[in-house]
This record gives structure tokens, C-alpha cells and sequence, in this order.
């Protein structure tokens, strides 16, 4: 994305400080009250990234959803609040609020928001 259409603080200066206290609930609320349009039905911001960890609140609408796509890094799916459907290698699990799914890196995945939720999502990348 061009800079000159960047939405938040360049990553770089948000993550720069040696610790970071994260106000999910806060953030979240923030989030969703973005003027801009939520996209596939969710809206979502790294909330940390630092050498091969990456953290990710995602706010999902009613229906949003993520397209089958894989990463190289082990994942963690939190449902903070809401629930969601996610689909690993042709096989659903209902995730609900206070529910983690951890996945192996490269295992391919979708994800569907059963109504209107949260969810944080921590990538640590191998081999990076």
C-alpha cells in the first residue's frame, strides 16, 4: 500500500518501544469506528510484530470472512468474542468466544464469522 494512502502509523514507529501494554477491547472499538469500509466483511490492524512474531486483531462483521490462504509460520486463532467457522483442509470447526485453534505453518485454511465478533491472530514465522 502507498504510503500516501497509508490508514495508521507506519508499523515501524508503532512497534518501535521495548514493551507494549495492548487494550484489546479498546482497540477493537476503535477499529470498528474506521470510516473507511470494512473489507470481505472484517477490518483488522497488527497489533505487534516483532522478528518472526506478528500479532493481529481482526473485527468481523456478520458473514465476513478470509479466503482459503496459508502462511509459513505456526498460527493461533483466539475468538475473543463471537464465533467462527474456520475450515481446515476440508474440515470445519466451530470456534467460540475463549476458544484457540493452533495450526502448523503451511496447513490451509479459511475463515467465516458466524455474526458479528473478534478474533486475535498470532503468526510466529519459521525459519525467518
Amino acid at each position: 500500500m502507498p504510503e500516501s494512502v497509508r490508514l495508521r502509523t507506519h508499523p515501524q514507529q508503532r512497534f518501535d518501544a521495548p514493551a507494549h501494554l495492548l487494550d484489546l477491547g479498546a482497540i477493537a472499538s476503535s477499529l470498528r469506528a474506521e470510516a473507511h469500509a470494512a473489507v470481505s466483511g472484517h477490518r483488522q490492524i497488527a497489533i505487534y510484530k516483532h522478528a518472526q512474531a506478528t500479532i493481529v486483531l481482526y473485527a468481523f462483521e456478520s458473514g465476513g470472512e478470509m479466503p482459503v490462504h496459508e502462511t509459513e509460520g505456526v498460527v493461533t486463532i483466539h475468538v475473543l468474542s463471537g464465533g467462527l467457522v474456520v475450515t481446515v483442509e476440508d474440515q470445519a470447526h466451530d470456534v467460540g468466544q475463549g476458544q484457540v485453534l493452533a495450526l502448523a505453518p503451511g496447513v490451509r485454511h479459511s475463515v467465516r464469522a458466524s455474526g458479528p465478533g473478534e478474533m486475535l491472530l498470532t503468526v510466529h514465522f519459521v525459519g525467518a
